[in-house]
């Protein structure tokens, strides 16, 4: 199999377990893979007055760095136009916020405000 098919199967895989770990914190799923012009939205996820866009990061080591160092500039920028996009044309009265979840090791770990707009 090639490289990127497994790569695209391990994201997969992290974004099915980060699902189930926002389902059993109270997280409703509003959005997966939501695609827009900016690119595509891992996750969109409403708790209380919580919408948040969440991009996860699954990674197998750490030979290149912790999961959430990935999300840089570009990454944040999409998120935060696919977020406008999201709300263009729709009232909802919600706090925005921009999160990553590393599946990592094993383990999860979500990180709450990660970035801001």
């Amino acid at each position: 199999m090639a490289i990127n098919g497994i790569k695209r199967r391990l994201g997969f895989s992290g974004e099915g377990r980060a699902v189930r770990f926002l389902k059993k914190n109270g997280y409703k799923i509003a959005e997966r893979n939501f695609k827009t012009p900016f690119g595509e939205v891992d996750i969109i996820a409403s708790k209380g007055q919580v919408l948040a866009f969440i991009e996860v990061k699954t990674r197998t080591s750490d030979a290149f760095g912790q999961p959430n160092e990935a999300v840089r500039g570009d990454r944040r920028r999409r998120y935060i136009n696919a977020a406008r996009y999201y709300f263009s044309g729709r009232t909802i009265d919600v706090v925005v916020r921009f999160d990553i979840i590393e599946v990592y090791k094993g383990g999860i770990n979500h990180i709450e405000n990660a970035f801001t707009a």
